[in-house]
């Protein structure tokens, strides 16, 4: 079930703000730019079909999106807790961040968390099966696959150069609740 909760930036410990209400989560994220929707595909997707099964399942959200925002070039990446790098991979994105283009995630499967550090606030998203987050561009953010992964997402972009981490150096994502899986 997908989770927001706001934290102020100096108060990792207490939250400001926890909900699980879908309109609540939507209220809370539109007002920082950021996109939150539940999306349904009328095909059922198993955990092992192919990529190509997976984008054909949810092509009619995947083209309302280009038609919105026009996205160029989408894919799907999935890792599990067997996965020899993970605790690199998971390293690689847990540090404070910013991209030049938005980062549109759809969770196929599995959950993650994603954390948008916006003003004196903290705001982490526990995303999980059928959610779809975008992080507008130049947004304060870290993700966090947890210790043992088990996700598939739709990734959604502009150009694969737009989406090149910028690390901002802040360490406030190591004070910060991480995702236990």
């Amino acid at each position: 079930m997908s989770q927001l909760t706001i934290y102020a930036e100096e108060n990792p410990g207490s939250s400001l703000i926890s909900t699980d209400d879908p309109t609540q989560i939507v209220k809370e994220l539109e007002a920082l730019g950021a996109r939150f929707e539940r999306w349904t595909s009328p095909a059922e997707v198993q955990a092992d079909d192919d990529n190509e099964t997976i984008l054909q399942a949810y092509d009619t959200e995947i083209q309302k999106l280009v038609s919105e925002r026009g996205y160029k070039s989408w894919d799907v990446i999935s890792l599990n807790a067997e996965h020899p790098d993970k605790a690199s991979l998971r390293a690689k994105f847990t540090d404070e961040h910013t991209h030049a283009e938005d980062e549109v995630r759809f969770f196929v499967r599995g959950s993650g968390l994603f954390v948008m550090h916006c003003g004196k606030k903290v705001y982490a998203l526990l995303c999980t099966k059928g959610d779809l987050i975008s992080v507008p561009a130049r947004t304060k953010h870290w993700f966090d696959m947890g210790p043992n992964p088990e996700f598939t997402c739709i990734r959604v972009f502009n150009s694969p150069e737009g989406w090149v981490a910028d690390y901002t150096g802040d360490k406030i994502a190591a004070t910060f609740p991480p995702l236990e899986n």
